[in-house]
């Protein structure tokens, strides 16, 4: 299917393509209203304009494809040419999975200023520790100004509240210009607030599954399919990220032959595709063809470890041999599973967004970067932030906030390892600025392993004490020791 949206061709001049396969009429209003012509499931022609919407039976909607919301999700779509941005990466070559360090970062609370540009002054500081690429967390259009950005609407917009489109182009440039690749969160599984902007175009959701957040899209739709899989491609060619990071494809549901997570990954090429997946299901790898996945496995197994929090998921946790599986990869590639000690879900969906106490993170820190698998940061870990990262959400539709306030408090009611807490209103401003960053200096053990892991053959033989609770794991001539009892870690060489 040829590109959807808004293509600018020159002269002024807008080619417009929308699947809207239920439609009787459709036309775009800009400088004035253009009807489009039907061309099998979508509407095509030209127009002429900046600002623009849908009319679709006589309602107008933006793009579902738009590219720039500088007002907001209710406002009108505007033309972005991409062609305009500013390139001085000719010469990067990307990341290969080899030398793949993560660090995911919100851009709202990683910076004061909270856009793309508060990012680009740390580059330099994250490649000198030894980080390789930034994982930023969602960048589409949501409802409201701060968020997690995993309600997305609009996902070919970037949220205007960051710097739009220009300051992801000016990010990512100036990342590969520090040596540094950008890896980007997406969401396929489900669409945020305001999804009748969807359906207005077509069957975009299917009752025959369901997801924890509603209906699912439905990929047997080949606009659909196209929707979500061109979006992928946008990102790849038009701000040259290096890479996906997709949301919990297990709510992707799709019985087509070919699922859409392996038809994206084909279309994107060579750029990495890392999966959000179930525990124990390597769909991802086995049968997609993805370059590497979350191993949430070896997160849970630390964390009760060195917590001893066995409520809700944790349940079942707390093995020292099952953590040496993981940290070998379990019969696969150790770089093809992503590892951490703390990520955005792990500490903000606790229920006041607490981080690990400062000698359980420097213990789990120490296993993950020791181990062959592909490590991953959280940001401010390196400094052993302290500040939390919590639940924050400014949705425009007074329902959905009291519903999302209701819901966070339903959702710790019965957890012992949060009795008698309250947990903070996602609504309030102070909620979001208390999540803000505290920067200094890094903690060195994490400069001393990351250049270490440079070193070290991949191989990784582990000996475990169950009863002790101690791991320990030695690559070439270098060997670590995990005391999880006591939270002491030792490190020598020879």
């Amino acid at each position: 299917m040829p590109r959807l949206g808004a293509v600018p061709v020159g002269d002024g001049t807008v080619e417009m393509r929308v699947w809207a396969p239920s439609a009787r009429a459709v036309s775009v209003r800009s400088e004035e209203e253009v009807a489009l012509e039907p061309d099998g499931e979508c509407w095509v022609g030209t127009f002429r304009g900046d600002d623009y919407v849908f009319v679709v039976d006589g309602d107008a909607w933006p793009d579902p494809c738009s590219r720039w919301q500088p007002e907001g999700v209710s406002r009108p779509s505007r033309v972005l040419d991409t062609n305009a941005f500013e390139w001085n990466d000719g010469g990067w070559e990307g990341v290969p999975l080899d030398e793949l360090v993560l660090y995911e970062l919100h851009v709202g609370t990683f910076s004061e200023e909270g856009t793309f540009d508060g990012v680009v002054p740390r580059l330099r500081r994250l490649r000198e520790l030894g980080v390789t690429a930034i994982e930023l967390m969602p960048v589409a259009t949501f409802p409201g100004e701060r968020g997690w950005g995993y309600d997305g609407l609009y996902t070919y917009a970037v949220h205007p509240a960051y710097g739009g489109p220009n300051g992801l182009a000016r990010l990512v440039d100036a990342a590969h210009a520090e040596g540094l690749g950008v890896i980007l969160d997406v969401v396929y599984n489900h669409v945020g607030p305001g999804d009748e902007a969807l359906r207005a175009f077509g069957p975009y959701f299917t009752d025959r599954h369901e997801t924890f957040w509603g209906d699912a899209l439905d990929y047997a739709q080949r606009g659909v399919r196209e929707w979500a899989i061109q979006n992928a491609e946008q990102w790849v060619r038009d701000f040259h990220v290096d890479g996906l990071r997709l949301d919990a494809v297990h709510a992707i549901l799709d019985d087509s032959p070919l699922h859409v997570c392996a038809e994206l990954k084909q279309r994107v090429g060579d750029a990495l595709v890392i999966s959000e997946m179930e525990v124990d299901d390597w769909r991802p790898i086995d049968e997609w063809g993805h370059d590497a996945q979350w191993a949430d496995r070896a997160h849970h197994e630390l964390h009760v470890l060195l917590t001893g929090e066995r409520d809700g998921y944790y349940a079942g946790y707390g093995s020292v041999p099952s953590l040496a599986e993981d940290l070998a990869g379990r019969g696969r590639d150790p770089r093809r599973s992503v590892i951490c000690a703390q990520n955005h879900d792990q500490v903000g969906n606790r229920a006041v967004g607490d981080r690990l106490p400062e000698d359980a993170l420097r213990v789990a820190a120490a296993v993950t970067l020791f181990s062959p698998t592909t490590p991953f940061l959280f940001m401010g870990e390196e400094w052993l932030e302290t500040a939390p990262f919590q639940f924050f959400t400014d949705h425009i539709d007074p329902a959905i906030a009291e519903a999302t306030r209701d819901g966070r408090r339903r959702e710790f009611a019965d957890f012992a390892a949060f009795s008698g807490q309250e947990v903070p209103d996602p609504q309030a401003v102070e909620t979001f600025v208390r999540s803000k960053l505290r920067p200094r200096e890094p903690d060195p053990l994490y400069r001393e392993l990351l250049a270490l892991r440079r070193e070290l053959p991949r191989e990784l033989e582990t000996e475990v004490d169950e009863d002790a609770k101690v791991l320990r794991l030695r690559r070439g001539d270098a060997t670590l020791v995990a005391d999880f009892a006591n939270r002491r870690v030792e490190f020598s060489r020879g």
